[in-house]
C-alpha cells in the first residue's frame, strides 16, 4: 500500500495548530455575541441548527471535490483563508442574522480540510509511520483547541468579545500561510475510500468531522439498515446506529443550551471558557489513556459506561441549573462537565468508532458510512433545533434532564448489542 510513496517531513502538520486555536472558541463566541445582541436561547438554537444543517451538504460537496481534483494544498489553503475571512467579518457584524450567516459560512469551509489532511498522512508517510503521524495530527488539533479556550479565559472579561476576532483571524491566516508553504503535493494519491480501509485514519477523520460520505446515501440504504430489526443476524447494525442517533441528538440538545444557561446563572464570559477549557483538557487526557486500550476491553461495556456517566452528568447539571446560580452552578459544571465531555465522551467515542468501523464491511462500506453520517448530521441538527425551544419555554433544567434521559436510552440500545460489542462485518 505504501509502495511508490516519496516520504516527506511532517512540517506541514503544524499548520493545524493555529486554525484550531481559532476554531476552538468560535462556537462559544457566536453564542455570546448573540446573547450580547439580546438574542434568546431560541436564536442560539437556530444558529447552531443552521451550522449543523450546512455541515451535511458541505461534507458531501468537499468530498466530491477531493476525489475529482486530487489537490490537497489548494483545498486546505482555501479552507483556512475562508475561515479567516469569516472570523474577521464577525468583528463588524452587529446583527443576529449576519452572525448566523457567517457561522454557516465557517461550517461550510471548515469541513473542507478534514479529509485532505488525513489523506496527506497516508500519501506522504510510510505505512509503518501512519499511527504516529495520525497521533501527532490529533495532538496538534487538541493543543490548538485548548489554547483557543485559554485565550477565551484570559480575554473574556477584560476586552470586547468582538476584538478577540482579530487574533483568531490572524491565527487562521497563519495556518493558511503555513499550509501553502509546507504542504507537498504527493506523488501518490489515494481516494477517500482508503480512509475507511485503515481504522486509524478512519478514527481521526471521524473525530475531526463526524461525517464522511463516500457517496450520497439512497433510500434503499436506509431501508436495508432499518429492516434489519426483523432478523437476528442483521439487527446489530440497526441497534448501533439507533444508539448513535440518540447520542448525537442528546448531545445536540445539551450543548446548544449550556452556554445560555451560564448567562442566565450570571456566570462571566471568562468563567464560561474556563468550564469548556477544563472539559477539553480532561477529554485530551482521556483520549490518550482510553483510546489505545479500548480494543483490549469489551467495546459494549466501555460504550455503555461512557453513556451512563454522560447521562448521569447531564441530569445532575439539570438539577444544578434548577437549584443554583453563580459560583455554585459554576462549581457544579467544573466538576460535571469534564466528566461528561471528557471521560464519558472519550470512552463512548473510542468504543463506538471501532464498532462503526467493524460494521462497515468490505462490500457496502460506502452506503453504510453514508447512513451513519446522515444519522449523525440529522440527529445533531434536530437536537440543536429543539433545544432552544425547550429551554425557552420549559427552562434549562428541563432541557438537560431530557438530554440525560435520551442519553440513557442510547445506553440501553447499546447494551442490547452482543457482549463482545462488535457488529456484523
Amino acid at each position: 500500500m505504501s509502495k511508490g510513496i516519496r516520504e516527506s517531513k511532517l512540517t506541514w502538520i503544524y499548520a493545524v495548530l493555529p486554525i484550531n486555536i481559532a476554531l476552538g472558541p468560535v462556537g462559544t463566541l457566536i453564542q455570546l455575541l448573540i446573547l450580547n445582541l439580546h438574542g434568546s436561547v431560541i436564536d442560539i438554537g437556530l444558529a447552531i441548527t443552521l451550522f449543523n444543517a450546512v455541515s451535511i451538504p458541505s461534507s458531501i460537496l468537499w468530498g466530491i471535490a477531493t476525489d475529482r481534483y486530487h489537490k490537497r494544498r489548494p483545498v486546505i489553503f482555501l479552507s483556512y483563508l475562508a475561515v479567516a475571512g469569516a472570523i474577521g467579518l464577525l468583528l463588524v457584524t452587529k446583527t443576529i442574522h449576519g452572525i448566523d450567516f457567517l457561522y454557516a459560512f465557517i461550517s461550510f469551509f471548515s469541513a473542507a480540510s478534514a479529509t485532505p489532511l488525513n489523506l496527506l498522512i497516508m500519501e506522504t508517510q510510510l505505512k509503518s509511520k501512519w499511527t504516529s503521524a495520525f497521533a501527532k495530527l490529533s495532538m496538534m488539533s487538541s493543543i490548538g483547541v485548548t489554547l483557543g479556550y485559554l485565550l477565551g479565559v484570559a480575554w473574556g472579561d477584560f476586552l470586547s468579545l468582538y476584538l478577540i476576532m482579530i487574533p483568531l483571524a490572524a491565527f487562521s491566516v497563519a495556518s493558511a500561510v503555513i499550509s501553502f508553504l509546507t504542504i507537498p503535493e504527493p506523488t501518490m494519491e489515494f481516494e477517500r475510500g482508503m480512509i475507511v480501509l485503515v481504522r486509524r485514519s478512519f478514527y481521526e477523520r471521524i473525530l475531526a468531522f463526524p461525517m464522511l460520505f463516500l457517496r450520497i446515501p439512497r433510500a434503499s440504504d436506509f431501508s436495508r439498515v432499518f429492516k434489519g430489526m426483523r432478523f437476528e443476524l442483521t439487527r446489530e447494525p440497526l441497534l448501533l446506529y439507533l444508539s448513535i442517533f440518540a447520542f448525537y441528538a442528546a448531545s445536540g440538545i445539551f450543548n446548544t443550551s449550556l452556554v445560555p444557561s451560564f448567562s442566565q446563572a450570571r456566570i462571566t464570559n471568562s468563567e464560561v471558557f474556563l468550564v469548556l477549557l477544563a472539559g477539553i483538557i480532561v477529554q485530551t487526557i482521556a483520549f490518550n489513556s482510553i483510546a489505545p486500550r479500548v480494543e483490549k476491553r469489551s467495546l459494549k461495556e466501555t460504550a455503555v459506561s461512557g453513556l451512563t456517566l454522560r447521562s448521569l452528568c447531564y441530569i445532575l447539571i439539570g438539577i444544578a441549573a434548577y437549584l443554583f446560580t453563580g459560583s455554585l452552578y459554576l462549581g457544579a459544571n467544573l466538576i460535571l462537565y469534564p466528566l461528561s465531555g471528557g471521560i464519558a465522551y472519550a470512552a463512548y467515542y473510542s468504543a463506538s468508532n471501532v464498532m462503526v468501523f467493524n460494521s462497515l464491511g468490505a462490500d457496502k462500506h460506502g452506503s453504510s458510512l453514508g447512513v451513519y453520517s446522515a444519522l449523525v448530521g440529522f440527529a445533531t441538527m434536530i437536537g440543536s433545533f429543539i433545544s432552544g425551544f425547550i429551554s425557552f419555554y420549559e427552562g434549562y433544567y428541563t432541557t438537560f434532564i431530557v438530554a440525560g434521559l435520551i442519553m440513557a436510552a442510547a445506553g440501553v440500545l447499546t447494551s442490547m448489542l452482543p457482549h463482545h460489542g462488535r457488529v456484523a462485518t
